[in-house]
């Protein structure tokens, strides 16, 4: 299937084309049917041969309802350009036509309607003229009247070749379905409809609607009018979907792949059309279906960043119009440069980002993403657009190539001159180290260690590294170790380890070292005490209490009960109901 939007001035005789080509009634409101007079989108389609069908999205040509045309054209591949003979380019013409060029429409057809009202080659000359300037180009003309039928067949025929020429889309895309229409039908629930411009659906997909922050499941599909399993894009689509009210869904909402789309409501563009120091400071953004306010920061000479009103599911690269509501005035079209722009809040960040997006093309390029970024999730720039072919470093996380040698250069040199400040510890904890490198995780840390570095108890420390202690703190140990030669469970007192000049620091750095043994905060014994302990204890009648055990090893209470909470923990010794203990293994 093919889809084609139709785009001209007011009365021009869209819909008569429409309706001469399809056999279809494209106005679906009574009061346009009464009026003459197209107010909202109309669909209709026709099979122009076997294996060939074509929808159309009939627009409305009025300048009141511009937003209207615009959500009917802004998913839509190739547009059929009408113009009346008999009243040739008119205001709407080159308001539609800048619509065209202003979300890059390159497929498209002339038709000169009315032929038997008027000579049809001033207006098809014009039209031509204006048409060939834009994004359009070049196109072929044809001159009809839908009321003799001349030049029909050789309509058809246009449009079939127009069809050929069109790009095919990329049936594994992610989906995403801008909603023009939604509604309710009895018995089945909440229906929306849309244009399909690539990917795939089929009936019991998941799909995210991120307006409402949740997923639903597509119950049925139609496409122009028929009962599907799934279809493909380009198509028009009609999905009924499961668990979903119809006044929760509007025109420019979207039905997206679950993961795969950024919802950004700050992006920065590139302008196409009036100077962005001419464009007001509030502008609509027309991007698919969906019409959403826009405040305007001018970067640099044809640059822009847009805050949005509300989220969009975009990518880079996506083709937006910027529109001027006060002066009913189309601005130019703006390509989605970055959905995730850096924050501008440093002095002259503006001049240095103007030079960024200066060198961006809109095409999303997984190097060019990286080289920015330095660091970032494999998830997130497929969000993008972006297809990555890097392998992650950890977990998700991608680091630019220049970075990560950076980064493993920098890991050294940071962990020896910590090492200088912090002479007590082995090495700088985990998330020091993320920290001082900017890290964003963890993982990143863990990836980046290697010999002469390794990881040792959460601290990153040279693998050769010798647990050496200064010479304050050894001279201290060996007093210490004196003390306890008679009496090795006779800890020194908190007043004894200070004129020792081992405090808190000191003491950690010992006990890292293994030189001493923390039993409490401001216990220590010295390496071997607790196997010491179990042997005496071990030769207890079996159980015993902590008074018993004191005795036995000769010491205090201030010793002897985090010793044996110590043993519990290390499953020596089986604290009882009664709080007795007994030596695991024993017998009751």
């Amino acid at each position: 299937m093919y889809v084609v939007a139709t785009a001209g001035h007011v009365d021009h005789g869209k819909s008569t084309l429409v309706r001469a080509l399809t056999g279809m009634e494209p106005d679906r409101w009574a009061e346009e049917r009464r009026r003459g007079l197209t107010i909202d989108l109309g669909f209709a389609w026709t099979e122009l041969r076997p294996g060939v069908t074509v929808a159309f999205v009939d627009v409305p040509g009025h300048e009141r309802f511009v937003p209207n045309m615009l959500a009917g054209i802004g998913p839509v591949p190739a547009a059929m350009f009408v113009v009346a003979a008999d009243e040739g380019w008119m205001p709407q013409s080159a308001e539609h036509l800048a619509a065209l060029h202003a979300l890059d429409v390159r497929h498209g057809l002339c038709v000169i309607a009315r032929s038997d009202l008027a000579d049809p080659e001033p207006a098809r000359s014009q039209a031509l003229a204006e048409i060939g300037r834009t994004s359009v180009g070049t196109v072929e003309s044809v001159a009809v009247s839908a009321v003799t039928g001349a030049g029909m067949d050789e309509l058809r025929a246009a449009i079939d070749r127009m069809l050929g020429r069109l790009r095919p889309p990329d049936p594994t895309a992610p989906v995403r379905l801008w909603i023009d229409r939604s509604f309710t039908i009895r018995g089945s629930g909440t229906v929306v409809t849309g244009t399909l411009a690539a990917g795939r659906l089929r009936v019991g997909d998941e799909l995210e609607i991120p307006t409402l922050g949740r997923t639903t499941r597509i119950r049925a599909l139609q496409s122009l009018g028929e009962a599907v399993s799934g279809v493909s894009g380009v198509a028009r689509v009609a999905v009924n979907l499961r668990a979903v009210e119809r006044h929760e869904l509007r025109r420019g909402d979207a039905l997206l792949t679950p993961h795969r789309f950024r919802h950004s409501d700050v992006i920065d563009v590139r302008v196409h059309g009036d100077p962005v120091a001419a464009l007001p400071r509030e502008v609509m953004l027309h991007i698919g279906s969906a019409a959403v306010s826009a405040l305007v920061r001018p970067i640099g000479v044809d640059t822009a960043r847009l805050t949005l009103a509300h989220p969009l599911p975009l990518r880079i690269g996506d083709r937006g119009l910027l529109r001027n509501p006060g002066a009913h005035h189309i601005s130019g079209g703006a390509v989605v440069l970055d959905v995730a722009p850096p924050r501008l809040i440093r002095r002259r960040a503006a001049v240095a980002r103007a030079r960024v997006l200066a060198g961006l093309d809109g095409r999303p390029d997984e190097r060019s993403e990286l080289r920015r970024r330095g660091i970032a999730r494999r998830a997130d720039l497929e969000r993008m657009g972006v297809a990555v072919t890097v392998r992650p470093v950890a977990g998700d996380w991608l680091i630019e190539d220049a970075l990560l040698i950076s980064l493993r250069a920098e890991l050294p040199r940071f962990v020896a001159a910590w090492r200088e400040e912090h002479p007590l510890e082995p090495g700088p904890p985990v998330d020091v180290v993320r920290q001082a490198l900017r890290l964003p995780d963890r993982a990143l840390v863990h990836a980046l260690v290697a010999p002469p570095l390794t990881e040792r108890a959460g601290r990153v420390v040279r693998a050769d590294q010798q647990a050496a202690l200064p010479e304050p703190i050894v001279r201290a140990v060996e007093k210490i170790r004196a003390e306890l030669a008679d009496n090795p469970f006779a800890a020194p007192s908190g007043e004894r380890l200070a004129r020792l000049g081992l405090g808190s620091r000191e003491l950690g750095a010992a006990v890292r070292a293994g030189a001493l043994v923390r039993i409490a905060e401001g216990v220590v014994l010295l390496p071997g005490s607790l196997r010491d302990a179990a042997t005496v204890l071990a030769g207890l009648p079996q159980p015993f209490t902590v008074s018993e055990a004191r005795v036995a090893l000769d010491t205090t209470r201030r010793v002897a009960v985090p010793l044996l909470e110590l043993l519990d923990r290390n499953g020596v010794t089986l604290r009882l109901p009664d709080d007795r203990r007994r030596m695991r293994g024993e017998r009751r």
